[in-house]
C-alpha cells in the first residue's frame, strides 16, 4: 500500500474516502472482455448494490456462465496498474478450494481481498479491510466462511498441533462455545461473529457503518454446490 503524508487518521481517511465516493458517482469504469460486455458497466454507490453484484457473480459461477471464458487479462493489468477501485472487500478463508474472485465471477481490480484461515478478523486483517473501506471507498465487507473449514474443524477438536496453528483457535472460540461440536454450525457462527467483530472493534469501521456508507455481512461458500448463501 502507498505510504501517507503525516496527517490525522481519522481526517485523511474521512477525505480519501469521500473523494473516492463522489469519483464513482460521477463515472463508473469497465473492463471490456472478449465480445463486449463490460466487466462491470458501473462502480456501485451503495452496500446494497455492491452485495448484489457479489451475488449475481456467485450465481453466474454456480449455473457455470461466467462472462467470459478467455478474459483479456492484459488490458485488466493496464486498466489497473495505476490504481484500484474494488467495489467489494471479501474476508476469506485461505483453503484452496474457495478462490474468491472465481466464484464470484469477478476480474482484476474488483474486490479487495483479505484471506486467513479460518477467515478470522486479526488484527492485521481488520486494518486492511479499514484500508479498502475508508481510502479505497468499498461500501461492502463480506466475511465469508465455507463448509468443511480445516481450521474451524481443529478449533472444535481442541487438539494439540504443531507450531502456531493453535494462534488460530482463540478467536474461533466463541463460535465452538455457541455451536458445540457441530462443525457446520461453528462455521456459520464463526462468520457471523467475525463480522460482528470487524463492526465492533474498528471505530473506523463502525462510523462508515452509522453512516450509511457501508455494509458488512456474514456467508458461507459450499464446497460442493458453490453457492454462497448470506447469513442472518
Amino acid at each position: 500500500m502507498p505510504s501517507r503524508k503525516s496527517e490525522g487518521p481519522s481526517s485523511c481517511s474521512r477525505r480519501r474516502f469521500l473523494s473516492a465516493a463522489a469519483a464513482t458517482a460521477v463515472a463508473g469504469y469497465a473492463f471490456k472482455l472478449p465480445g463486449g460486455t463490460p466487466a462491470r458497466a458501473e462502480a456501485p454507490l451503495t452496500p446494497e448494490s455492491a452485495l448484489r453484484q457479489l451475488l449475481d457473480g456467485n450465481a453466474r459461477y454456480v449455473s457455470q456462465r461466467p462472462r467470459s471464458q478467455s478474459p483479456d487479462f492484459a488490458a485488466m493489468r493496464a486498466k489497473t496498474e495505476t490504481k484500484q477501485e474494488p467495489f467489494a472487500c471479501v474476508l476469506a478463508c485461505s483453503d484452496s478450494r474457495v478462490p474468491v474472485e472465481i466464484i464470484f465471477d469477478q476480474a482484476i481490480g474488483q474486490l479487495f481481498v483479505a484471506r486467513v484461515a479460518g477467515n478470522i478478523a486479526a488484527p492485521e486483517v481488520i486494518a486492511s479491510l479499514e484500508y479498502g473501506a475508508a481510502e479505497l471507498g468499498t461500501p461492502l465487507i463480506m466475511v465469508l466462511g465455507h463448509s468443511h473449514c480445516g481450521a474451524v474443524k481443529a478449533a472444535v477438536a481442541g487438539e494439540q498441533v504443531p507450531g502456531q496453528i493453535s494462534a488460530l483457535f482463540a478467536p474461533i472460540q466463541p463460535a465452538v462455545d455457541e455451536a458445540g461440536h457441530d462443525v457446520e454450525a461453528a462455521v456459520k457462527a464463526n462468520a457471523r461473529i467475525q463480522a460482528a467483530t470487524l463492526r465492533k472493534s474498528s471505530p473506523v469501521l463502525a462510523a462508515l457503518t452509522r453512516e450509511g456508507k457501508l455494509k458488512v455481512v456474514a456467508a458461507t461458500y459450499q464446497l460442493d454446490s458453490g453457492k454462497v448463501d448470506i447469513l442472518a
